[in-house]
This record gives structure tokens, C-alpha cells and sequence, in this order.
């Protein structure tokens, strides 16, 4: 990025798309808008007022310090620190998953039942929490519930717990390191119980984009060889810590979907299993019940 031409954030913009295209990433012209906008400390709607300004030196320097970063693969969420979903703002880092569009289906399932759940507080587990985007979105959305949120990650658990104080929610959603339900009291039961866990399995490692497979955690990402074996350590565990009627929702992979219904319908306590499919018509989150 040299020339006697001055760089305005209208070149800027579409020197740098034009360069994150040749570098591979998809989302090229949205990526420059993204870190445009965060290194002068505006939104993304209000670069289009300022196209011949110049911005000062210090935010081009870190403007162009994160587009170097962005061409080598890192993403966007990582370079600027936070990820919108469910219309909330979510700090993110190298520790935890990166939330998606997709797993707003299941905040929106968990919260639909625990505001239609009849019998005061519902008890909610959510298990591999990572930002902390499920629990503290069903919180602000789903005023009748106490949420546990689980994670083996103890610097992932430190962003969740920042998610849930920045958003206000840190009184009903109890953080704690655990691997799956081992360190829970093991009389504790639920009501509901949601996680996005790992389940992408290691073979399908070579054929993943470099954003995610060189960046994400590894222990966020890959449920064994399979991609299931996670999932059915979740499972055998889910079954003992669910209330009779209550209620089991996890998100998965469409690859490894059908492995998923087998594996719960394996299980004599689970009755009553459904798949809901995302916007993109994929076949997305598996609901079962506990038996009463």
C-alpha cells in the first residue's frame, strides 16, 4: 500500500478488497468494511459519508496491520475481538469458537421452551458454553431460568463470564471448568439441556478452510475421527443429569446427523426425537425428550 495518491477510505476500501479477493477470502469487500470501520472506531454505514477523507496515521497503520493478518487466514472476529449474534455483541479470542448464524436456531428452540416451561425457573445446562453466546443469549431472551454453563476450557470460561457480565446476566448463569457433566454434583438434574459440542471429525481436517482449521481451538472443532465421539460421551451423560420430561438440544453437522438420531434413538430414555433444519435448509439441531 504505496502511492502519491492519498488514501482515502473509499481507495482504501477498494484497494484492500481487491487485494483480500487475490488472497482468497470470500467475504472480501464485507472484511475491509469490517476493519475499516473498527480501526477509526465507526460503523461500517458511516464509511459511506466519509469516501475522500483521509484517515490519520495511526488507524491506517492498524488498518493495515489487520489486513496482513486477514490475507494470512485470521479471522475477522479474532482481529477486531468481538462477533455479532443473536444481535448481541460477543467478545471472542483464540480460546473459544467463533458463534455462528447457524447456532442462533438453537438459542431460539431453548428459549421458546423455557418461556413456555410452566413450573417457575426452568434449570438450564448448556455444555462446551466457549464466548458464551448460547447461555447468556437464551438469559436475555428467557427471563425464568438459571443456566449452568460448562466448558473444560478455562480461559474459554473467562470470556463467557465477561459475555455475561457485559450484557448483564452474570446473576442467573453459573460458569464452571468441567469435562461434559465430571465435575458436576452428580445429583444435579435439568430441565434443559443445549450444547453446540464438537463435531467435525478429523478426517474432514485437509478439506476445512484455513480460517478455521489453523485459528478456532482444535478442542471446539473435532469430535474424534468419527466427529461423534464426543457426542456419545454427551449423551450417556445427558441421560442421567435430564429431569423426567425434560428436554435435550444440540446442534450437529449435517454429515453426521443421521449417526446423531441413531445414537439417541440407541438410548431407551430419550423418546419424542425431532430435526430442525436452519435458514439454509440443512438439517441443523436434534431435539429429544427424557422420558416421564
Amino acid at each position: 500500500m504505496s502511492s502519491s495518491e492519498p488514501w482515502t477510505t473509499k481507495r482504501l476500501l477498494e484497494w484492500t478488497t481487491q487485494y483480500l479477493q487475490e488472497s482468497g477470502s470470500d467475504s472480501a469487500r464485507l472484511d475491509a468494511e469490517v476493519l475499516l470501520a473498527e480501526a477509526k472506531g465507526c460503523q461500517r454505514i458511516e464509511l459511506y459519508t466519509c469516501f475522500d477523507e483521509v484517515p490519520p496515521e495511526d488507524q491506517l497503520a492498524t488498518f493495515r496491520a489487520w489486513i496482513k493478518e486477514r490475507a494470512a487466514g485470521k479471522p475477522v472476529a479474532y482481529l477486531v475481538g468481538h462477533r455479532e449474534f443473536y444481535s448481541l455483541s460477543f467478545q471472542v479470542n483464540e480460546h473459544v469458537l467463533i458463534p455462528r448464524p447457524e447456532t442462533e436456531l438453537l438459542v431460539t428452540l431453548g428459549i421458546d421452551w423455557v418461556n413456555q416451561f410452566g413450573n417457575g425457573d426452568a434449570q438450564v445446562c448448556d455444555v462446551g458454553t466457549g464466548s458464551g453466546c448460547i447461555p447468556v443469549s437464551i438469559a436475555k431472551n428467557a427471563k425464568a431460568c438459571q443456566i449452568l454453563a460448562i466448558d473444560i476450557s478455562k480461559d474459554a470460561l473467562k470470556v463467557a463470564a465477561e459475555n455475561a457480565e457485559k450484557h448483564g446476566v452474570s446473576d442467573r448463569i453459573e460458569f464452571m471448568q468441567s469435562d461434559l457433566f465430571e465435575s458436576v454434583d452428580e445429583g444435579r438434574t435439568f430441565d434443559l439441556i443445549v450444547s453446540n459440542p464438537p463435531y467435525i471429525g478429523f478426517h474432514e481436517k485437509d478439506g476445512m478452510e484455513t480460517e478455521v482449521k489453523d485459528y478456532e481451538p482444535d478442542i471446539a472443532l473435532f469430535g474424534g475421527e468419527a466427529g461423534t465421539e464426543v457426542i456419545e460421551r454427551f449423551l450417556d451423560q445427558a441421560v442421567q443429569r435430564l429431569r423426567p420430561g425434560g428436554r435435550l438440544m444440540f446442534e450437529t453437522s449435517p454429515i453426521v446427523m443421521d449417526r446423531c438420531v441413531e445414537l439417541i434413538d440407541s438410548r431407551d430414555a430419550f423418546c419424542d426425537t425431532k430435526i430442525h433444519h436452519d435458514l439454509s435448509k440443512h438439517p441443523r439441531v436434534v431435539e429429544s425428550s427424557i422420558k416421564s
